[in-house]
């Protein structure tokens, strides 16, 4: 969401790919994707098809029955080709590559690894034989081919006034008055778009805070009444017709934007929707150590839709069976779902959730890690930008929200890995940049554009240039109009970077012991406090690691809290009740990033 990004969630055909044991009849024999597959192909003279799918939903289930069985698409496969299957969330460099095309996606290249043809979705038996007889007979590469232009990044770490503009209309004009959300094919909660509208409305934005409240509404339809849960997205233009899967960044950012909403409006049901998902996570993907899974498949039997089922309640769900669970525990998706859990943790003072999502990153620091700061995907292999940005926002989260120096240690190390091993000429692509690699991965949009305000609000904790230069990298990248611009109406990730690499946060600061009452209730206040852009800490005098800041409290006889701008800082405030009036009064709630 990406993540897989939304253009993943906007592809017409979302499914996943059997194993072959589980085929009734033998299908092609799958490859293991590596730069060895073309030298081998080159030696056999053949093509190499590329099934990309994901193990989680509907219709790469009916394509491995139908097509992948079919005779005449098994001889041409035989006779001519290299197949290679691949689980998309396995391989965040081929995914966020080839987001465009949903799942399935169907690839084929040629022995040098130039690509002949691009495909979205199912291929039916027939289209799909006639597809590979046609590359035979001429291997041209075919219109959905087209030359990949080389992206120049922005001079300047901002968008461009004029583009800025553009994505601000786009983001407007994008959105589904009558339904809600943006887009009108797709219904889901654009995460990211949301959380820009909560921004705005603090800044008394009434359209924002009816576009944001109206997509919080309309997206209940879309959780689990039973299990709890987020389905990915509503066909039809509508809420009413789910894709079941549940995938965990779906559950981990509907989960944050719930609670933000929650922290800044104060309406009950959207604790209740977060409630909802969080009991999923804990009741369906969370494993026996407290890392999460990845994903819970759509249907109960493959290929069969499931809407009867998922209409069950759950002593009859249970009876039937429990659609599969993916197990694998990736960096990445930890980092999305402890983040979640650590806002949900922060607006509602809830231990448990805080205490999950900490559960969950030492897990993942354990068993994930990578020399240098860095983090692995799987249990083997390589680590790609998504898993270390991921783990890094969880890390300066869980600081925000505990003080713990060893966090914003873990954060450090993190954007310093990323700096290392992914930046490129322009912007940060999904995996290390390997010269000699025949299919190169991609800077991605979202990824980017996380890292930019990841990177910047860092280095105002910290102070370190390095990491506001990443950020401003990132930035340079997503202010290329030929990478924004095709954004159409998904850009509330990079107004937000836009936003907030040109000012400071909101600037916190809790003085007093950790061991004192009222120091501890001043930091849980602020930590409530419903801004997205924040800088929150807490000085304690007496802590050998107490944060460095550039400002000269007054010793008091009490614990205080201040709001600090720029320039100046408030007032002390003693009193937690008294908290949020008096940094509403502070900031006089002026117009936010």
């Amino acid at each position: 969401m990406p993540k897989p990004s939304l253009l993943i969630l906007l592809a017409l055909s979302v499914c996943s790919p059997l194993r072959s044991a589980e085929r009734k009849t033998p299908g092609p024999e799958w490859l293991e994707w590596s730069d060895a597959i073309f030298a081998r192909a080159n030696q056999e003279n053949r093509f190499v098809l590329l099934d990309l799918g994901a193990v989680w939903c509907h219709w790469c289930h009916v394509m491995e029955e139908d097509t992948y069985s079919d005779p005449k698409v098994l001889e041409l496969l035989r006779a001519r080709y290299l197949t290679v299957r691949v689980d998309q969330d396995s391989r965040p460099d081929l995914s966020n590559r080839y987001e465009d095309y949903g799942w399935p996606a169907t690839i084929v290249f040629a022995a040098d690894g130039s690509e002949i043809v691009k495909r979205r979705g199912f291929i039916p038996p027939g289209e799909m034989a006639s597809m590979l007889q046609a590359i035979i007979d001429d291997p041209s590469p075919g219109p959905s081919v087209t030359p990949e232009k080389p992206v120049t990044a922005s001079r300047e770490a901002s968008l461009a006034a004029a583009l800025r503009e553009e994505l601000q209309k786009n983001f407007l004009e994008g959105y589904d008055e009558k339904e809600g959300s943006w887009g009108t094919v797709q219904k889901f909660l654009d995460w990211d778009n949301v959380e820009r509208c909560l921004t705005l409305a603090r800044g008394g934005d009434e359209r924002a805070l009816r576009m944001a409240t109206q997509t919080l509404e309309a997206q209940r339809a879309l959780i689990d009444p039973i299990w709890g849960g987020v389905y990915q997205y509503s066909t039809d233009g509508d809420w009413k017709h789910p894709h079941f899967e549940k995938i965990i960044q779906m559950q981990a950012e509907n989960l944050r934007v719930y609670a933000l909403a929650y922290a800044q409006l104060g309406r009950e049901a959207d604790l209740a929707s977060a409630r909802l998902i969080q009991r999923y996570l804990r009741d369906f993907l969370t494993s026996p150590e407290g890392a999460f899974y990845t994903s819970q498949d759509a249907d109960l039997v493959p290929g069969e839709h499931a809407g009867e089922y998922f209409a069950l309640d759950d002593k009859a769900r249970r009876k039937q069976g429990i659609p599969r669970i993916d197990k694998n525990i990736y960096a990445r998706e930890n980092g999305w779902a402890i983040n979640a859990l650590v806002e949900l943790s922060a607006a509602t003072v809830d231990a448990a959730a805080l205490k999950d999502a900490v559960r969950a990153a030492e897990w993942i620091c354990a068993q994930r890690a990578l020399p240098g700061g860095g983090f692995r995907h799987g249990e083997s292999g390589p680590g790609y930008l998504g898993d270390t940005l991921g783990m890094g926002r969880a890390f300066l989260r869980l600081y925000a929200v505990t003080a713990e120096r060893k966090w914003l240690d873990r954060a450090s190390a993190a954007c310093a890995y990323i700096a290392a091993n992914f930046k490129a000429e322009a912007g940060f692509p999904s995996a290390q940049v390997d010269p000699m690699a025949i299919v190169k991965a991609r800077p991605q949009f979202e990824e980017n554009a996380l890292l930019a305000r990841f990177a910047n609000l860092l280095s105002r904790y910290t102070g370190n240039a390095a990491q506001r230069g990443v950020a401003e990298h990132a930035l340079k990248y997503l202010a290329a109009p030929e990478v924004a611009a095709t954004r159409r109406s998904a850009v509330g990730g990079v107004l937000s970077a836009d936003a907030e690499l040109a000012v400071a946060p909101l600037h916190i600061v809790v003085v007093g012991a950790k061991t004192d009452p009222a120091a501890r209730a001043l930091f849980a206040v602020a930590s409530r406090y419903p801004v997205v852009y924040r800088q929150l800490e807490w000085l304690d005098r007496g802590e050998k690691d107490a944060p460095k800041i550039d400002v000269q409290f007054p010793e008091l006889k009490e614990a205080a809290a201040y709001v600090c701008s720029a320039t100046a800082c408030s007032p002390p405030i003693s009193d937690a009740r008294q908290f949020s009036e008096r940094v509403d009064k502070f900031t006089k709630r002026k117009k936010e990033p």
